[in-house]
């Protein structure tokens, strides 16, 4: 079990490593985190809030049920496994995360399994701010709260998600080419105080002494994500250790350049089929938006984030070593499996993708944010009961999906009590 193997590199390998981190580093929150890590094993209709039955519309295939033997089953011996239901998603920023966290709302309402959503009205885990478990909406330390899912945007902090999610929890997250992504934060968080003075990305870049504030969206944003210091020491070493760390804490980490492969590894590692990781992409910007940049810009986005940079490198290696692992004949067929299959649920599902003011449905209106036009989309008229609650499902934006979930597990509690409160009075 790939958990095992965390704990055993955290007694070990990790410790090793802790040494050099105080003297090379200086990353003194990030080693006392992991020092505590140590001590441990593991680690019914449209808006209905009433928990919906699993929905599938496509006509099941030995290739979408993922009838296969992965590389963990043989591990085990086993020709068949047991699909994970406790799941720890880090949503890094402007990383194709929302998507991904589509992906994970839809399996566990239609599976009733229970999220650990931000506390109050918040779609955020109070970003910046690091993760504390005081941030879960009803969780108590006193009480045994029962998560199953967490996906929502925080700064990582490791023994605050431990108290929450189960022990043996399945960890990923998912990085993106810090090239790509900081041309994206410098259009979607362009309101941000580092960004706000600058005129064009490239002006920010030549004079980031002068509009640089410090701010995670303008600097290595997934290393501050991750948990690190962003603007950190930029060293061999602390590349290594750093990427050394991440490989110790997360079971699978995915790469936005290579989405469709990400999910095949992901539906392998989850012991999911096809059906569960079918998506549409979400928050999406229009094309009039994006940028054009030379290659002088792109080194110097290097040079900027070089934390997030390293820590892309280590990964896209890692990544396709996994890939050979699995197979690259079997990869081959099954992103091909993958897309055929949205394709199939594209042409059932959407009229067509469009810009905010073309949306029909204003429920399915997604967040705006700086200079970015965030696409959204239509669906076809005339779909049966199943069809439009999973087409609805798959388009409905992260806000719009979090305020759905927390209003019906909060029915749910509700139902709850009032079933144990008449039982009380029953007995009497």
């Amino acid at each position: 079990m790939m958990w095992r193997s965390r704990a055993v590199c955290r007694t070990t390998v990790c410790l090793k490593l802790l040494c050099v981190a105080l003297i090379v580093t200086g990353v003194v929150f990030t080693t006392l985190q992991i020092l505590e890590v140590s001590k441990k094993k593991r680690r019914s209709e449209q808006w209905n809030p009433v928990m919906t039955p699993y929905v599938s519309i496509l006509h099941p295939t030995t290739a979408s049920r993922g009838e296969h033997q992965n590389s963990e089953n043989k591990d085990r011996g086993s020709s068949s496994c047991r699909a994970h239901t406790n799941i720890f998603f880090l949503k890094t920023h402007k990383t194709a995360s929302s998507t991904i966290m589509n992906i994970l709302f839809r399996y566990g309402e239609f599976h009733n399994l229970t999220f650990a959503l931000p506390s109050k009205t918040n779609s955020q885990f109070f970003y910046p701010k690091y993760f504390t478990a005081a941030f879960v909406d009803g969780f108590s330390a006193h009480n045994n709260n029962t998560y199953q899912i967490m996906c929502h945007h925080m700064r990582f902090l490791l023994t605050e998600v431990e108290k929450v999610m189960p022990s043996n929890s399945f960890y990923f997250t998912i990085l993106r080419n810090p090239v790509s992504l900081m041309e994206s934060s410098f259009s979607y968080y362009k309101a941000t105080s580092s960004f706000i003075r600058a005129k064009s990305l490239e002006d920010f870049l030549n004079k980031t002494s002068n509009y640089y504030k410090g701010n995670s969206h303008a600097r290595n944003i997934m290393t501050f994500d991750l948990g690190f210091d962003h603007n950190g020491k930029e060293s061999p070493k602390h590349f290594q250790l750093a990427g050394r760390m991440v490989e110790a804490t997360y079971d699978l980490v995915l790469i936005t350049e290579y989405f469709d492969e990400s999910l095949v590894l992901l539906k392998d590692a989850l012991c999911w089929t096809f059906d569960d990781v079918l998506s549409f992409p979400l928050n999406t910007r229009t094309n009039s938006t994006k940028l054009a940049m030379s290659q002088d810009t792109q080194e110097k986005i290097k040079i900027w984030n070089q934390l997030d940079w390293q820590l892309y490198v280590y990964f896209n290696n890692s990544f396709w070593d996994r890939v050979e692992k699995f197979g690259k004949e079997r990869m081959q067929r099954e992103v091909e499996e993958l897309r055929k299959r949205r394709a199939q649920v594209a042409k059932l599902c959407l009229k067509d993708t469009v810009e905010v003011n073309k949306i029909q449905d204003k429920f399915l209106i997604p967040y705006q944010s700086g200079k970015a036009k965030i696409l959204g989309y239509n669906l076809n008229p005339g779909l049966g009961k199943a069809e439009q609650l999973l087409c609805q499902r798959m388009v409905t934006p992260e806000l719009q999906y979090t305020n759905l979930l927390r209003a019906k597990q909060r029915k749910s509690k509700f139902s709850s009590i009032n079933s144990m409160i008449i039982q009380v009075r029953r007995q009497k």
